[in-house]
């Protein structure tokens, strides 16, 4: 109500700016008497979004809707309108008098309209506004305005406006899924009992130890670099990840888990990858298991995407119609069926016995490149594909020690899937002091992680963890080929303009 208030008193203080009509034609007759009622009279209209007004089951009294023309079509005896707020991928659409019609409302301008919200004669339409008043906040040059009415613009094309994609329809409903993701994420470990724990984005660890990290420097430490003074004392980071973080809470909390921007410095301007992205993370105290890890992923992410599919149909529809017509039927089969579980080493034996040929070789300790990881979800029939138990000398020091023999390997998971690869990451944390001490010094890192060494001291307990890439979620559900096409504002070189 005091949002609607708030309307009612900026359109007390714009007269000059609303067009109105004082003589509807015969079907705009029944709202005469409240139109010609002076303002300090009339009701505040009740402010609905576009997809409240398009749920209401019962026609409403004075009602206010705000948003942006999608299409205009005048007749000779009515005016139809489309307008869209963000909050669905369907407008809602407005009937008015032709002589509501002005030279600023066109396509893209910004409106405010008030009337009545009645049941729509079209069968394609629950509820329809039949407009009393049409105020133009926001006029919009078509002819300037890369966006088109009723074209549908290829992703590609949208990408080149960073600042104004958010208004085509595919970018709307990819920010609205993304929401709904989000939300279902969260929904997800609190149901389940996690605690969400905020980990630092600034750190001086390097948990994937790849080197590949933003190191972040004051504009004085850039002038007076051969000084070497550090803002923090020591060299500080854009974190690649919060697993150390969440493990130190790991020792407090049985179950953890955080969801925020993760960054790598990889110089590739490739499809799949970013380098700033969202990563969702979560540790379990307590657990000996591997395969308790594993089925947290696959909870994870069947309970997020069915949570997705219902509450923003239409959009998640719009990807699976025009961009990836196959992709429903490939995730409903899915959804219904146990992910499966092969070990690194039947991996390389199914790839060397593959006809088909790598850029890569395959061959035991080497890493799985990306043609070999959907190589082997193919192999598996197109199913998301857990492997498991990779090499030692292959994997990070906090991965624990398997103890097998001669080929060494180590409690680690990589959840693959179909079209993208690699999505999820996961293992077994080394609890035992005595294991990490000896790989630690190994490494030259005893003293950098001395802190972490202490966490085995006190109380440490098995446990273990795992991260999703948020946006290859997204890619992989909508059926997305870029990856850059999930993000709200293109990285570099687009979003230095902004």
């Amino acid at each position: 109500m005091l949002g609607a208030r708030g309307g009612w008193r900026a359109l007390r203080r714009c007269p000059s700016s609303i067009v109105s009509s004082s003589s509807f034609s015969s079907s705009f007759s029944s709202f005469s008497s409240s139109s010609s009622l002076p303002r300090e009279q009339r009701a505040p209209a009740a402010r609905l979004r576009v997809r409240q007004a398009l749920g209401a089951r019962e026609a409403a009294g004075e009602v206010q809707v705000q948003g942006w023309v999608r299409s205009i079509r005048s007749q000779k005896e009515v005016l139809f309108l489309h307008i869209n707020d963000g909050s669905s991928l369907e407008s809602l659409q407005v009937v008015a008098d032709p002589s509501m019609e002005s030279r600023d409302l066109t396509f893209g301008s910004a409106v405010e309209v008030r009337g009545k919200l009645v049941k729509s004669p079209h069968k394609m339409q629950n509820m329809e506004l039949k407009a009393e008043s049409i105020r133009v906040v926001g006029p919009c040059d078509t002819l300037l305005f890369p966006l088109k009415a009723k074209e549908r613009h290829p992703l590609e094309y949208v990408r080149q406006f960073p600042h104004l994609r958010c208004r085509s329809n595919a970018l709307g409903a990819l920010l609205r899924i993304r929401s709904e993701a989000t939300a279902a994420i969260h929904s997800f470990f609190q149901d389940h009992g996690y605690v969400h724990i905020h980990t630092p984005i600034i750190t001086s660890n390097d948990c994937e130890g790849a080197g590949e990290l933003f190191q972040i420097e004051t504009s004085n430490e850039t002038q007076k670099s051969a000084e070497k003074n550090h803002f923090f004392n020591v060299p500080a980071f854009l974190t690649v990840s919060g697993q150390l973080h969440l493990e130190v809470m790991a020792g407090a909390f049985t179950h953890v888990f955080t969801f925020g921007p993760t960054f790598r410095a990889e110089n590739s301007q490739s499809r799949r990858h970013l380098a700033e992205f969202y990563m969702v993370e979560a540790e379990l105290s307590f657990t000996e298991s591997l395969q308790d890890i594993m089925q947290v992923m696959e909870d994870l992410f069947k309970t997020a995407t069915s949570t997705v599919f219902s509450r923003c149909p239409r959009d998640v529809e719009l990807f699976h119609k025009y961009v990836a017509p196959a992709q429903k039927g490939r995730l409903e089969q899915m959804l219904k069926n146990k992910f499966v579980t092969i070990s690194y080493n039947e991996a390389v034996e199914i790839l060397k016995q593959a006809s088909q040929t790598f850029a890569f070789k395959p061959e035991w300790g080497c890493d799985l490149q990306t043609e070999h990881e959907k190589y082997l979800v193919q192999h598996c029939g197109e199913v998301p594909v857990f492997v498991i138990n990779y090499p030692y000398d292959l994997k990070p020091f906090y991965m624990r020690d398997n103890e097998d023999g001669p080929q060494r390997t180590v409690a680690a998971v990589d959840l693959l899937v179909p079209g993208i690869g690699e999505l999820c990451g996961g293992s077994l944390r080394e609890e035992r002091l005595p294991f990490l001490q000896s790989r630690l010094q190994r490494l030259g890192l005893a003293d950098t992680y001395q802190w972490y060494l202490d966490l085995r001291k006190f109380g440490s307990v098995p446990h273990g963890g795992f991260g999703m890439g948020f946006e290859r979620y997204l890619q992989y559900i909508l059926g997305v080929d870029n990856i850059k096409d999930v993000i709200p504002f293109p990285r570099f070189p687009h979003s230095c303009l902004l």
